[in-house]
Order: C-alpha cells, then sequence, then structure tokens
C-alpha cells in the first residue's frame, strides 16, 4: 500500500465491569480528530433501505473469496483517490453484529459504529457464531470469520470480535483456548492493528453459565494480550432496547450500542477518520463491505463439541 498509517504503540487499559484499568502509555490510532465529518448521499452499488444512513454500502448473504477481493480493491481505489488515509475496521460476531434485532445488517452496531467514525469497513456476522460454536449457517467459529475476511489484504487499524453469548456451557479450557487462539491468529495476520472484544450479551436471565464464559474470554484475552480493549456488556449491565426475544438489539438499541462501543474506543485513544487537509476537499462516505447473514433456521441443536 501507498500509504501509512502510525503504528499502534500500545493501548493497554482494559474496560471491565464498565471501568477502565490505568492506561499505562498509549499513543493513538489517528490523530485527534477535527470538526464532525457529514455525510452526503451517494448512488450506492445495492441501494440501502431508506432507514440507512447516506454512505455507500454493499451487502449479500453469502461470502466469497470474488466478493471479498472485490470490496477490497474498491477500498484501495478509494485510498489512492483520496490521497489521504482512511482508517479501515474488521468486525466479525454472531447474530447482533448480523443485525438480527434490527432487520437489516445496516442497522447493526458495527455499521452505524463504522459511519460514525467515518471508517472503512468489512463487518461479517453469523447468528449463533462463538469462539467454539460454528453459528447456524457454519460460517463460524470466530477463527474462520477472521480467516475469510482476509485481514493481510484489508491491513485494519482496528479489529472488532463481538462473541460469548452462543458459548455458554461450552467448557472454560476450550473456551479460553479458542479466545487466546483468535487472538494470536488476528496478531499473525494484522501485527500493527488494534484489538477489541465484545463479550457476553445476556438475556433477560443472567444464568451462571454467562458469567462463567464471560469470565473465561476476559480472563483468556488479558492473558493473551494485556493491550486488548475488552467491552463487557454482560458485566457492564448494558442497558439498551431490544425486541421480544429480551436479547437482541431494536434499531435504537443498536444505535445505543454503537455509541457505547464508540465511547469505550475513544476512552483508549481510538479516534475517528481525520478530515481532508486543508479543510477544502469534501470528505467521502464510508464503504462499508457487510456480509451480515441475518437468517436463522426457527431452532437447532447445538453442535457437539469435541
Amino acid at each position: 500500500m501507498a500509504w501509512r498509517r502510525p503504528l499502534l504503540i500500545a493501548a493497554t487499559a482494559a474496560m471491565v465491569c464498565g471501568a477502565a484499568l490505568p492506561v499505562l502509555a498509549q499513543t493513538s490510532l489517528w490523530p485527534a480528530p477535527g470538526p464532525p465529518v457529514p455525510h452526503r448521499a451517494v448512488h450506492p452499488a445495492v441501494s440501502p433501505p431508506s432507514s440507512a444512513l447516506p454512505g455507500t454500502y454493499m451487502s449479500t448473504s453469502q461470502l466469497t473469496a470474488l466478493q471479498l477481493a472485490a470490496c477490497e480493491r474498491r477500498l484501495e481505489r478509494a485510498r489512492q483517490a483520496d490521497g489521504r488515509h482512511v482508517p479501515t475496521v474488521a468486525i466479525v460476531g454472531a447474530s447482533i453484529t448480523a443485525g438480527v434485532g434490527p432487520g437489516q445488517p445496516d442497522g447493526s452496531w458495527a455499521a452505524l459504529l463504522a459511519r460514525q467514525f467515518g471508517w472503512d469497513a468489512v463487518v461479517y456476522g453469523d447468528p449463533g457464531a462463538g469462539y467454539v460454536r460454528p453459528g447456524v449457517h457454519r460460517r463460524g467459529p470466530v477463527a474462520r470469520e477472521i480467516a475469510q475476511i482476509g485481514l493481510p489484504g484489508l491491513d485494519p487499524e482496528l479489529v472488532i470480535v463481538q462473541a460469548g453469548h452462543n458459548d455458554m456451557g461450552v467448557p472454560a479450557d476450550l473456551e479460553q483456548q479458542r479466545v487466546k487462539q483468535a487472538i494470536a491468529q488476528i496478531r499473525a495476520a494484522a501485527p500493527r492493528a488494534g484489538i477489541a472484544l465484545i463479550t457476553v450479551f445476556a438475556g433477560r436471565l443472567r444464568r451462571p453459565a454467562a458469567y462463567q464464559t464471560d469470565h473465561s474470554i476476559v480472563q483468556a484475552a488479558l492473558a493473551a494480550d494485556p493491550a486488548v480493549i475488552i467491552m463487557d456488556p454482560l458485566a457492564a449491565g448494558w442497558k439498551y432496547q431490544r425486541v421480544r426475544d429480551g436479547l437482541h438489539p431494536t434499531a435504537a438499541g443498536s444505535a445505543w450500542i454503537a455509541g457505547q462501543v464508540a465511547r469505550i474506543l475513544q476512552a483508549h485513544g481510538v479516534r475517528p477518520a481525520p478530515a481532508p487537509p486543508g479543510g477544502g476537499a469534501a470528505p467521502r462516505n464510508s464503504i462499508i463491505c457487510d456480509f451480515g447473514i441475518q437468517a436463522a433456521p426457527p431452532t437447532q441443536a447445538p453442535p457437539v463439541l469435541r
């Protein structure tokens, strides 16, 4: 790539139970933001619903190497045309990342977050996926999702993983092993990227298994890499509007989650995309390649763990 970004020197604070641990030596991923960057309507490749925020939006229910390669080429062309650095974030996860609840991928917290920060993004979620569970469409687990999106080609500044709820009942040692493997996989494929984890979203019933899984993820992540940013909806008691199942967010709930994630990231030095130099050039819209899979079978027994 012709452009270079500042190296992530350290992001050593972790957000657990809604409070940030002391920051030891942290350098921002990007320069401090200027005035808010507006978005202008464009002609997207796939027209989003009228409720969607303006921007270029590409969505499909089937992730293929060809589609992802085309998406990466478009991102690269946009970078070259801008003559400036626009950060890229890769987000993988389960149903909440896939847009279940709002009913459309571009209404997910992940798509809203990317637009809010002015990032380019690749978003990939499969309902039911976890660090161990493969998901209802067998696009997971997390390690497979990470491999599918091709981190070396994206060269992202930040990788966010949303997983945990679907792994309730998984043995703690297996869960911890898979979390450590996922972090090592990200580090190997995108060594300069920051890593953030969103852990367990609990439904109305706070089962002991939820807390066990949450603890396993947090413990394993910090053991694997103390610089990982941890966002813990269960321990922090995130309260957002939910649909009737008591777990998935409404459109307003997704917006709340996006805002909460944005605040935590900013507390760790992550900044929105910089404005164009000189203030004369009009900012372009975020390019979001969303491979969220919404549809899920009504019922499906969890796979046997081996």
